[in-house]
């Protein structure tokens, strides 16, 4: 049936909870490529057949096909521009290293993409705030507090806390009163956890 493998993508992608990256389906990206080369192919002899034979009775099959054609692409170009967003995402949600299991469901295409994606955004918050820069990814949601209790989740050894080279050795179950623009990109890579009063 027409069109159904590119559908499938996208319902694959409408699947996968969000914040989630499903692996990338290269079998089923090829699948729609060639397909939408069989049409464009049955189209070509179909469209010379009807100029060089006068054959009008083609013309609604030929419209079918190239309609089916805007649609593969039109799925397709959905399939992959939702998967750089969510790859998007996964960098302000992560940082600037991916967990292996995302990389693994990653294309190298996307991989390539998420490192130019990572430099640029390196390369733009160098340019913010002076000579040290700005890290726009810390805070994503606006702190109530500037300081935030913080349980240990892992053992994860010396944590510089001040530019005085003040650190705090972060044991597994052990409990800090930290600076949240300190401790926020260790809690997205599960070594910390907020404690909630």
């Amino acid at each position: 049936m027409f069109c159904e493998k590119a559908m499938e993508l996208v319902r694959e992608l409408h699947r996968a909870p969000e914040g989630q990256l499903p692996a990338f389906n290269e079998d089923g990206i090829r699948q729609v490529l060639e397909e939408m080369k069989a049409l464009y192919e049955q189209n070509q002899s179909d469209v010379n057949e009807a100029k060089s034979g006068g054959r009008g009775d083609l013309i609604p099959t030929i419209k079918f096909r190239h309609c089916s054609l805007l649609r593969n692409r039109r799925c397709t170009v959905a399939y992959l521009y939702d998967r750089l967003l969510r790859i998007r995402a996964l960098r302000w949600e992560y940082g600037s290293v991916l967990p292996s299991t995302l990389r693994f469901h990653m294309s190298a295409e996307e991989t390539e993409w998420f490192n130019h994606y990572k430099k640029s955004l390196a390369t733009y918050m160098r340019s913010l705030g002076g000579d040290e820069g700005l890290d726009i990814t810390q805070d994503m949601k606006p702190p109530k507090s500037l300081y935030i209790e913080v349980r240990c989740l892992k053992d994860y050894g010396e944590f510089e806390v001040d530019d005085d080279g003040t650190s705090v050795l972060l044991k597994k179950n052990s409990q800090h009163f930290l600076p949240r623009w300190k401790c926020e990109q260790l809690i997205r890579q599960g070594v910390l956890e907020h404690v909630l009063s």
